[in-house]
């Protein structure tokens, strides 16, 4: 790393500092865009490392005696350029969304200051989670992350579902950090370092499985595999939209981060850890939809989505764990390749679904999709923008989630031919279950853009919605034009994820011949999704100039010689997937507050009628682990008495035992 390189390394140090600072003394009006420029400027330095690490090579810096961390290894190499431009798109357009969305609380000075000082730290905290290379140093700026996210998450502190939501998450990822201090732990027993090369010589010399297991465990959680997820579905809507934004798009990734990093210094047991991967993360994706295509809150039916796609991504890390183990070079950079894709894609697609969200509930001070309808006449560019972020998730062309899903088909289909019998039965239930996952990805978007935005309003809001402010769809329009990119000029995007997968393939090169999946055939993907896209605007042109001159008209739709059809007839959320939800009830919990209607009822009395549904892993295991712990800590309450002369005995009976233990040599 020359001087360059190390003047931006401290610039990217010294920025958020400065912004905290500035965030602090300046006006009230302006600190959140004051916020969005410093934002913006740590972005712009770490790009430029980014940028640096992928068209050079690593670059390397050692930050010298620091108290208590020792020497702190810094590295920027092609998969940490990756995430942190993944982390500087993300930050960028939640803060500048931010800047609009949080005008409504803008009564609230105090906390609004906390949040954009809060903003910058989660920020820099993620950078430097790309960077650092010194477990210890690691662990800190890792809780830094979480700490500030968990800060962000409760902004509306006052609700207690909100508050609930920030412990669970809190509790989770302190669970998280344990586990991964217990494998740096390990590590430093092993090869006495806290450098992270020493994870490698660790690897090098003992069995893999275990070690990796634990890492992907405390990664996991971050991530959102199950069953390590429960923390998700309760943070991202309880979260402000910006927020859910990037915690979607971005912090889950950050756990995809720490287990590429891991895998990637993996020697031996390839197979078996491959083959636990593959099938864990078909189990996410499969559940996280089925969860998703059930909910009428939409940010929570979000989320789920969330779990999915973090299923999806991991399916990818598995095939190419399962080509490093059977020395299938050309399966392994497919497999990395297509799951850092992905990454990149869901990290566009899922913030611009959370933004227009955010509009929908700050026009209409509801997430429930069943309170809504109609909404595409009203605020037609907030719905084109979910209408996009739909289809893409789904992995529908001529969309950007098509380009990294179909390169996941092409490695499965690759290992399907070249592994053969051996694996056959594992990779075509890896194919069966990103198929129907893809299938249940539109069932619920279908459902979701349908309730949301089509029909007729289903109640009296307590105001007209109307479009947000330029500002807040500005970040919207940009993400938009990123998707655009990576889905017309695929072939860029995959020779830079192949660059950087091949640097950790000892036996592969830049030069790698992909029979499979050939970057003729990843361009030509760029190729037909122009053309598609040019008969859609020249469709729209023709119709367009014929139908210039007539008049508009609008009616009611015709309801089949039925006079009298009124909103409430229409198809609801709870309609819609309300025969999924019944067929896989076994795991879709639904939960349900009504009365039935006895046979011996000729004239049924007025009821009333609520349902919600559990998450499985949380209603079955958590909280009856959580209830049994409760009950058992409850025998331990008459130590907490309140009785002054108990305490005083308490720190009596203390002193006594550290005396005699001192007598007997025991301290």
């Amino acid at each position: 790393m020359n001087l360059t390189d190390v003047s931006w390394v401290f610039l990217s140090l010294l920025l958020p500092v400065a912004g905290i600072i500035s965030v602090l003394f300046a006006p009230q009006a302006a600190r959140a865009k004051i916020n969005l420029v410093f934002v913006a400027l740590t972005a712009l330095t770490t790009t430029v490392l980014a940028f640096r690490a992928l068209t050079g090579g690593p670059l390397n810096m050692t930050l010298c005696k620091t108290p208590v961390f020792g020497n702190i290894q810094l590295r920027v190499d092609g998969l940490a350029a990756w995430f942190m431009l993944i982390i500087n798109v993300g930050c960028i357009n939640g803060a500048a969304y931010g800047v609009g969305y949080m005008k409504q609380y803008e009564r609230q000075k105090t906390n609004l200051t906390l949040h954009w000082i809060l903003f910058l730290l989660f920020q820099a905290s993620m950078l430097w989670v790309c960077m650092v290379q010194n477990t210890l140093a690691f662990l800190a700026v890792w809780e830094l992350m979480s700490i500030s996210s968990f800060l962000l998450v409760i902004f509306d502190h006052g609700e207690k579902k909100t508050l609930q939501a920030g412990i669970n998450y809190l509790i989770q990822m302190h669970i998280g950090v344990m586990i991964l201090s217990v494998a740096f732990i390990w590590v430093w027993l092993s090869e006495g370092s806290f450098d992270f090369s020493a994870i490698e010589k660790f690897f090098a010399s003992h069995t893999n499985t275990w070690l990796f297991l634990l890492f992907f465990t405390g990664f996991g959680i971050k991530a959102g595999f199950i069953p390590l997820h429960t923390w998700l579905p309760l943070a991202h809507p309880a979260a402000p939209s910006h927020v859910s934004g990037v915690m979607s798009g971005v912090i889950v990734k950050l756990g995809i981060y720490g287990i590429f990093r891991i895998l990637f210094m993996l020697k031996q047991d390839e197979i078996i850890i491959g083959e636990i991967v593959i099938i864990l993360s078909v189990c996410t994706s499969l559940f996280g939809i089925l969860n998703a295509a059930v909910h009428r809150d939409f940010k929570k039916m979000l989320a789920y989505c969330t779990i999915e796609n973090i299923g999806i991504t991991g399916i990818g890390m598995g095939i190419g764990i399962l080509g490093l183990g059977t020395a299938n070079d050309v399966l392994a950079i497919i497999g990395f390749a297509a799951a850092l894709l992905h990454a990149l894609n869901h990290s566009l697609y899922k913030p611009l679904l959370f933004f227009a969200s955010g509009a929908v509930y700050q026009q209409t001070r509801t997430r429930d999709m069943e309170r809504l309808g109609g909404l595409m006449r009203t605020t037609p560019r907030t719905a084109i923008f979910f209408l996009l972020g739909g289809m893409a998730i789904s992995g529908l062309p001529p969309l950007n989630g098509f380009v990294s899903e179909f390169l996941l088909y092409s490695g499965i289909l690759l290992g399907i031919k070249s592994l053969g019998i051996v694996y056959i039965a594992l990779l075509i239930s890896a194919l069966a279950g990103l198929s129907l996952t893809g299938g249940i990805s539109m069932f619920t978007f279908t459902k979701g853009f349908g309730t949301i935005f089509l029909g007729s309003p289903r109640t009296n809001l307590p105001k007209q919605p109307v479009e947000v402010s330029f500002l807040m769809q500005l970040p919207q329009y940009f993400l938009v034009l990123i998707m655009l990119s990576i889905s017309l000029f695929p072939q860029y995007y995959f020779l830079v994820v192949q660059k950087i997968v091949a640097g950790y393939i000892p036996a592969a090169s830049g030069k790698i011949s992909l029979p499979a999946i050939s970057l003729i055939t990843v361009a030509a993907i760029g190729k037909v999704a122009l053309l598609f896209m040019l008969l859609l605007l020249v469709t729209w042109l023709v119709r367009k100039s014929f139908t210039r001159n007539r008049p508009e008209s609008a009616a009611e739709t015709w309801g089949c010689g039925y006079p009298m059809a009124t909103a409430r007839m229409q198809y609801t959320g709870k309609s819609f997937s309300k025969a999924m939800g019944k067929l896989l009830s076994f795991i879709l919990l639904e939960q349900k507050k009504y009365r039935e209607i006895s046979t011996n009822e000729i004239l049924p009395e007025k009821r009333k009628y609520s349902s919600h549904y559990n998450d499985f892993f949380a209603k079955r295991i958590y909280d009856k682990v959580t209830d049994r712990l409760i009950f058992s800590m409850n025998y331990f309450q008459f130590i907490q008495n309140g009785k002054i002369q108990s305490y005083i005995l308490y720190g009596i009976f203390f002193i006594v035992l550290v005396f005699l233990a001192t007598i007997v040599k025991l301290i």
